[in-house]
């Protein structure tokens, strides 16, 4: 098969993964999936147990790409800083250390005082959409709202935020999508443009500290009165870039994916206008129906089994949470969007266990006003039907639509 055939495989396994998730929840054991070159965990109890048992199964290989960057395009990233084990790809003692912080910075204290910038960013941006009379919400909603709060909680300037965006979705590019070899090399200096942004904002909170995210990063670097390294220059900057990225691709994703399952089924969306009080249960269906982390790579460190599998030492697992968030074992009609679904198990969209992911409170924060918004002030929504109907990005990470047209 050649190498066009085999992407276009991957790009439909990846638009639309649900049929292989519910194949291999049936199946004896785990399956072995070429496309990806990892045994599938697919199960709600086996993605637990993996996420337990950090110690069998790493996350050293959570964030290897799924391209092979060019050797041009590695000659422009050797210009800014080296890529640095962050709290996605460590375990253990190093997983806590690099937490630690981002734990602090990221409580539901800290993030809840976040949340009226949030509401104040988006009530500003869905008043330029209501100004319109239609519009691709993706751009116009979806990327800007967690980017702003994001880069609030680092300490950006607004003006810096676009220009970080920017940088963060190219590298999800440069790592995720297949670019033809000149385009590899405008990714890769977006990228390296995006990290001198963040070392420039760490000498200079190091300097002079303020009450932001980087301030702190910065400030436990080093002992009072030293200077930063390179070396500590580089972990934070790998710190910073791995949050920013995190933290508004995962969001956009959730929030453009979720506005459009509410209006692919104008029943839910029309119960959603008449009822606020359901907000919070459309935000958890939401987040279990079609998460924006679909699946994150482990690899095991000895031999194990799991689910009857025997497995060797380096062995890669693609582990799904958007799999066991549609397990039938564990809800009803799974595979059903309701956003009156009595409150049941706790879902898997943002993790378990170690790695379970520090954002989830600012997360949902932002999900929920945005419902609250847009159902309040645009209760007349809609897809736009004179446009192309909307099709899923061909990732596991960051799962959303390409464009999402809507008119009211």
């Amino acid at each position: 098969m050649g190498a066009g055939a085999e992407q276009e495989r991957r790009d439909g396994l990846y638009r639309d993964p649900y049929p292989l998730y519910e194949r291999a929840r049936r199946a004896e054991g785990l399956v072995f999936v070429p496309e990806v070159g990892a045994w599938l965990v697919a199960r709600d109890e086996d993605v637990r147990e993996v996420l337990r048992r950090d110690g069998d199964f790493s996350s050293a290989n959570a964030l290897l790409p799924d391209v092979a960057v060019s050797e041009a395009a590695l000659g422009v990233l050797a210009g800014g800083f080296g890529p640095q084990p962050t709290v996605v790809s460590s375990d253990g003692a190093a997983h806590r250390r690099h937490r630690a912080p981002l734990n602090r910075a990221m409580s539901t204290a800290r993030s809840a005082a976040l949340l009226p910038y949030a509401r104040e960013c988006a009530r500003d941006l869905v008043a330029e959409v209501a100004g319109a009379g239609s519009a691709e919400l993706v751009e116009a909603y979806a990327r800007k709202l967690p980017g702003l709060v994001v880069g609030r909680l680092i300490g950006l300037d607004p003006a810096d935020v676009p220009a970080a965006v920017h940088g963060g979705y190219r590298a999800e590019e440069l790592l995720f999508r297949p670019l033809a070899p000149q385009e590899q090399v405008a990714a890769a200096e977006d990228v390296v443009a995006l990290q001198q942004l963040l070392d420039g904002y760490v000498r200079e909170r190091r300097a002079r500290p303020r009450e932001d995210l980087c301030s702190d990063l910065a400030s436990a670097a080093a002992p009072p009165g030293a200077g930063l390294g390179l070396e500590e220059r580089h972990e934070l900057v790998a710190h910073l870039q791995n949050l920013l990225i995190a933290g508004f691709l995962t969001t956009g994703a959730l929030i453009a994916t979720t506005l459009l399952h509410l209006l692919s089924d104008r029943r839910q969306w029309e119960l959603l206008c008449s009822d606020p009080a359901l907000v919070p249960a459309a935000v958890e269906e939401g987040l279990r129906f079609d998460t924006a982390i679909q699946a994150f790579r482990r690899v095991t460190t000895r031999p194990v089994e799991l689910a009857g599998t025997e497995l060797p030492a380096g062995a890669t697992l693609l582990v799904a949470y958007a799999s066991a968030n549609r397990d039938g074992r564990r809800y009803e009609h799974p595979a059903v969007f309701d956003i009156r679904r009595p409150a049941g198990p706790p879902h898997l969209a943002f993790g378990h266990g170690p790695h379970a992911c520090p954002g989830a409170h600012l997360a949902r924060g932002q999900l929920r006003l945005t419902l609250e918004l847009f159902t309040g002030t645009l209760p007349g929504l809609r897809l736009d039907g004179t446009r192309p109907a909307p099709r899923m990005r061909p990732t596991l990470v960051h799962r959303s639509p390409e464009a999402l047209y809507v008119t009211w």
